[in-house]
């Protein structure tokens, strides 16, 4: 069991289950309707605390009343919360999604009113009790000095960096973690249309992976590259998440010191498993 800290946002999701995905101007009845906490840190904490893991949160926490649904949630997944920055003014991060029963995908409508969590509140924390520190790839010109203040402060202290969408100078971040975690558009956005080019194209010295969707995963170490395929559900139900999910189980396996095929191995079956069901609820139990 490892004590670990993530860096980034948690949301409120309102999903919108339907039968198809609407065509431009379609108006539609959905199936079903959930609010529930959401947010790329968050859901990987979700499944490392089911993974065994003591985990924490810091992001931005706003005084307003949707603040209790995340705090709710963190609570019953036991995710501490106490080192987040408070905040008086604004509304917690919303996020809009369609859920294709047909399909699996989903679309998302993101809506922020808040600020990002900020560098000053970062260092103020004692990372002295974690064992693994992960980012999300936001907020870069604050994430940067946080990543270089963990460097500095704590070098022995292992970090990762979840590299989701293409946002202005993120490439400046590359060479400070200890383990990247690439997301296919981000990878199609530099103009590579598989995985294990893309890896090959990154002079890194950390241990990188790129998610593929429906053909698996790719993970370079040490200059050596290592595929594994997916194992995709007997019906996908639900992919939001999958790649949180993934992250999870590859942060894991590498805490645990497996290999890293197995590492790999170990994070495409959890993803399968995640896209075989609705949220994050006995994911390790999951059929």
């Amino acid at each position: 069991m490892a004590t670990i800290l993530a860096v980034g946002i948690a949301t409120i999701d309102i999903i919108n289950t339907v039968a198809a995905y609407p065509a431009e101007d379609d108006e539609i009845r959905a199936l079903s309707q959930q609010q529930v906490r959401g947010g790329n840190a968050t859901n990987t904490l979700t499944v490392l605390s089911q993974l065994g893991h003591r985990c924490y949160w810091t992001g931005v926490l706003i005084d307003e009343p949707d603040s209790d649904i995340v705090k709710q949630a963190l609570h019953q997944s036991q995710i501490d919360f106490s080192l987040c920055q408070p905040v008086s003014e604004g509304k917690m991060p919303t996020s809009y999604i369609t859920l294709s029963s047909t399909s699996g995908s989903r679309t998302i409508v993101h809506h922020r009113d808040c600020p990002e969590l900020d560098f000053d509140h970062f260092q103020t924390l004692d990372l002295n009790q974690f064992d693994w520190v992960h980012f999300e790839g936001r907020n870069i010109n604050e994430l940067k000095k946080m990543l270089s203040w963990l460097k500095k402060n704590y070098p022995s202290l292992p970090c990762s960096l979840e590299v989701e969408k293409p946002r202005d100078c993120i490439e400046s971040l590359f060479d400070i973690p200890d383990v990247l975690l690439f997301s296919r558009p981000y990878a199609e956005h530099c103009g590579y249309d598989n995985a294990e080019s893309f890896l090959r194209s990154l002079a890194l010295t950390a241990t990188i992976s790129c998610s593929w969707g429906g053909a698996g995963a790719w993970l370079k170490h040490q200059q050596e590259i290592f595929h594994s395929p997916a194992f995709s559900p007997e019906k996908i139900i639900d992919t939001l998440g999958a790649g949180d999910t993934f992250n999870a189980g590859l942060i894991s396996a590498l805490i645990k010191k497996q290999t890293p095929k197995q590492a790999l191995t170990e994070a495409c079956q959890l993803a399968g498993k995640k896209c075989g069901q609705m949220g994050y609820d006995n994911l390790l139990t999951a059929s």
